[in-house]
């Protein structure tokens, strides 16, 4: 197994701890932020392992399987989690606490909704042997997304006035991130449009 697999399978290793200490509130100090760093670790492992396969050829079918595999569990492990933040989390957003939750729950279903499409997309263009490149906005969309869910879990952990402006800056950058993502999968529909198309 070559580096970026393993780091890839590290990324993968890492959900797990994510997980628990984002639950053990009250029991771990900050939890909340620890478990914010650990998903910017495992976040930022995307960009490196696939920039080290690239770059010195470490292009492997196992990579291709791993890599996004473990990018998708991790955001979607991530956004689930939001939703269980009812009170460390949406109850900053004051009287606009019920409707910030409900948009942020049906984002987050727009978002796994789009993923799944595409990755089912990616499928029948690898069935017809047809190589789709990856864009560019598929790459800021991800950014959006990862930042949003390190400063929203983030926020949760700090007090008072500045942890209510953390808060709106993270739902700011997830409302771009949804946008993005919406924007993105049409765009790469659109533009390869020919694979849905009968041979």
């Amino acid at each position: 197994m070559n580096l970026p697999n393993k780091i890839s399978l590290t990324r993968i290793c890492m959900i797990p701890v994510f997980v628990l200490i984002f639950f053990l509130h009250g029991v771990v100090p900050f939890n909340f932020g620890i478990a914010a760093i650990i998903f910017a670790v495992a976040a930022c492992t995307d960009f490196i392992d696939g920039h080290i396969a690239r770059s010195r050829g470490l292009v492997t079918n196992l990579g291709k399987f791993l890599d996004p595999i473990a990018d998708k569990v991790l955001v979607a492990t991530a956004m689930i989690l939001l939703l269980t933040m009812q009170e460390s989390l949406f109850a900053k957003f004051g009287n606009a606490s019920e409707a910030i939750y409900i948009a942020t729950a049906v984002a987050i279903c727009v978002i796994l909704a789009r993923e799944l499409i595409i990755s089912a997309f990616r499928q029948i263009a690898a069935a017809n042997g047809v190589v789709m490149a990856a864009e560019r906005l598929g790459k800021y969309k991800t950014t959006f997304q990862d930042v949003a869910i390190f400063v929203l879990i983030l926020a949760a952990d700090i007090p008072e006035a500045a942890g209510e402006i953390v808060a709106w800056v993270g739902m700011g950058l997830f409302a771009i991130a949804t946008v993005l993502t919406v924007w993105s999968g049409i765009s790469y529909v659109v533009k390869n449009k020919q694979v849905l198309k009968d041979q």
